[in-house]
């Protein structure tokens, strides 16, 4: 009876450990899904004469967030009709906003499936164009050529879209565009 109340034992404490290792790998990736994640601060929008032929979106961590690597983030947008998904272009990135917000980039290296990067703030330099990492209070536009997208972005356009990172919360954003375009560059949100 004691040889088999010592397997008893062994294994009920083989599977309590079982249980606990699981359980805190369980904890470890709920922390990182709530605690990480992207906000949408700000989007604008570039009117070329007829149409939304670019939209740039202003990302950043979340508070207390885990640095957040763009190459495995992605972004899925609607203009209502159309659903695309988005993933990162080392051909369209820049470390800073040299030319202006739409002239930076070279919006023709981006088709339909890929978007670029734009650095504004970047405090420990860890945002490059191999290793697009972002962390607490650094401050990137994405930008997404919406001619290759959806042929551009018309007026009173309903748009919508989320940007995903690999782990934690993701960025929405929601907008409709205005009934006419009077400048070049649009507010489109807040």
């Amino acid at each position: 009876m004691l040889i088999v109340a010592g397997v008893v034992a062994s294994v009920l404490i083989q599977t309590m450990n079982s249980f606990q290792q699981q359980a805190l790998k369980t904890a470890t990736e709920t922390i990182q899904s709530i605690s990480s994640g992207l906000k949408i601060t700000h989007a604008s929008g570039y009117y070329n004469g007829s149409i939304i032929s670019q939209l740039a979106f202003f990302v950043t961590p979340i508070a207390g967030s885990e640095s957040i690597d763009i190459k495995y983030t992605y972004i899925s947008i609607s203009d209502s009709t159309n659903k695309i998904v988005l993933s990162y272009s080392n051909e369209s990135f820049s470390s800073s906003i040299s030319n202006g917000l739409f002239g930076t980039l070279n919006a023709s290296n981006l088709t339909s499936s890929t978007f670029g990067v734009m650095v504004i703030r970047d405090i420990d330099s860890s945002c490059s164009v191999n290793t697009p990492i972002i962390n607490n209070g650094d401050l990137i536009v994405l930008l997404i050529n919406t001619t290759s997208c959806f042929s551009g972005i018309d007026t009173n356009t309903d748009v919508s879209g989320n940007v995903v990172p690999e782990n934690g919360i993701s960025g929405s954003i929601a907008f409709t565009t205005p009934n006419f375009f009077s400048t070049t560059i649009i507010d489109l949100y807040p």
